[in-house]
């Protein structure tokens, strides 16, 4: 949440009976609801890039089961495609248009890897632009239908799409084949009968050339678009403003922001929309300094009263795992994604207000105990101790009495033995709790061994025993 140029951060959750969602780049991500009336919101994401470099054909459901003070909960689910389902990609859109009380999602362009027969060591991450086939997906049910509109020629990815209602509109892009951003400006429309879907597509001009650029709503009918390239090594200055009245859609410049030295200056940007229109914007770091990925990051306020106010540095301490010349520094540049609303955190959800029954009980939690005599973490001087740990002490149960939790560092487990212990369903006794565990050890009972008596054994016709 942005409040008085300051970001404050809420932790977020899976709930258990959620499904893994891999930390995907690059999907396509947009807000559903089941109708324009329903309140109830869910996001929905789709393909994107796998840790493994692989590209996801999957589609995630996320809806919040749980939200206060402390924390959000969320539970993702994924959702089966039947039909003609998209093939796996990345740098593509997805919206929801809503017709006749009905909404469906529709899934368009992106890229995806070279087919398998010719992908070899030297092309195996090759890449190229997906077939110009449009996606109608029943979010309910988890049918895809594909079409061909005569209207849209060739592949695009990292485009703007914008929806409302039963309409989108598709702009920008780069085509990868051709290596150009065409001005694009294409209205599709969805009619949702009681039978099949009718889609139409018209080519308007006035359209803009621009790619990864970032979106984001100022008003009910009017949005803004901010950053992207114009050129593959130019990124574009200008920021536009889009309006959208009935059929019509216009789109004009709007006063440069004054941008710093320093974005200026920066060949790679990267972004998302943070609602509210306001706009996230960060920029790699100069090399000369220390500590090489560190990052810049700027907030952009585009609504009409703040159009012209400077942006505020946040903070130049966050840093990448990536180097950033592992990654193509520009249709691959959203680096992140956000998706707030304007009503995200207000009202009850208020991160100054304190409730204490949100609290967690630190006696079920145990991390902030002191667990023997001798314990000395300290958590307002704690800093990790295992890589296992993330941002709270690695910890172990004793099952002495009715069981209580220990750190492990002060237990002087080794990483490897926390590791199979956690790993294991055998018991664990901490150091205090040891003897009196193995005192009251029943010694396994040694069955005795029987040894089975000698048999005579007399042959037919002779008195010898054998």
């Amino acid at each position: 949440d942005i409040k008085h140029n300051h970001l404050k951060l809420k932790p977020a959750v899976f709930s258990k009976d959620s499904c893994y969602l891999p930390p995907l780049r690059y999907p396509a991500t947009c807000t559903f609801k089941g109708s324009l009336e329903s309140e109830k919101q869910q996001y929905i994401i789709h393909g994107g890039k796998t840790p493994n470099n692989e590209l996801s054909d999957k589609i995630y459901v996320m809806s919040v089961v749980c939200k206060n003070n402390k924390k959000v909960t969320f539970r993702c689910t994924e959702k089966d495609l039947v039909g003609d389902v998209p093939e796996a990609r990345y740098g593509h859109s997805m919206d929801v248009v809503y017709s006749r009380g009905k909404s469906m999602g529709v899934v368009f362009g992106g890229r995806s890897y070279i087919p398998s027969a010719q992908r070899t060591t030297e092309k195996w991450n090759s890449v190229a632009d997906c077939l110009p086939h449009l996606f109608l997906v029943d979010l309910e049910f988890g049918c895809s239908t594909a079409y061909i509109l005569p209207e849209l020629q060739d592949g695009l990815s990292f485009h703007v799409s914008i929806a409302r209602n039963d309409t989108i509109y598709i702009l920008g892009g780069h085509s990868l084949a051709n290596n150009i951003r065409p001005a694009n400006l294409y209205r599709i429309r969805v009619d949702l009968p009681l039978g099949s879907p009718a889609v139409n597509c018209t080519v308007l001009p006035g359209g803009i050339s621009v790619s990864s650029a970032i979106l984001t709503q100022t008003k009910s009918d009017e949005f803004v678009i901010v950053g992207g390239y114009q050129l593959e090594n130019q990124k574009r200055m200008v920021c536009n403003i889009i309006s959208l009245e009935g059929n019509k859609i216009e789109i004009r410049e709007m006063e440069t922001p004054d941008w710093t030295p320093d974005i200026k200056h920066s060949k790679i940007w990267f972004g998302s929309n943070m609602g509210n229109g306001s706009v996230f914007l960060g920029i790699p770091g100069d090399n000369k300094q220390t500590v090489s990925e560190t990052f810049y990051f700027y907030m952009l306020k585009c609504a009409e009263d703040d159009v012209n106010e400077d942006q505020k540095t946040f903070t130049n301490s966050q840093t990448s795992t990536d180097d950033p010349g592992d990654s193509t520094p520009f249709e691959d540049s959203e680096e992140f994604c956000f998706s707030a609303e304007a009503y995200s955190f207000d009202g009850d959800d208020e991160f100054d207000t304190y409730n204490e029954d949100d609290e967690e009980d630190e006696s079920v939690t145990g991390y902030w105990i002191t667990c023997c005599s001798t314990c000395d973490v300290d958590i307002n001087t704690w800093v990790p101790f295992y890589s296992t740990e993330l941002n709270k002490p690695a910890m172990i149960y004793c099952s002495h009495g009715d069981g209580h939790w220990v750190h492990a560092q002060c237990m002087d487990l080794a990483e490897r033995t926390l590791i199979q212990l956690s790993e294991g369903s055998s018991k664990y006794y901490c150091n205090e709790h040891v003897k009196i565990a193995r005192a009251l050890q029943t010694p396994k009972r040694v069955l005795p061994l029987k040894k089975p008596p000698l048999k005579s054994l007399h042959k037919k016709g002779s008195g010898k025993i054998l």
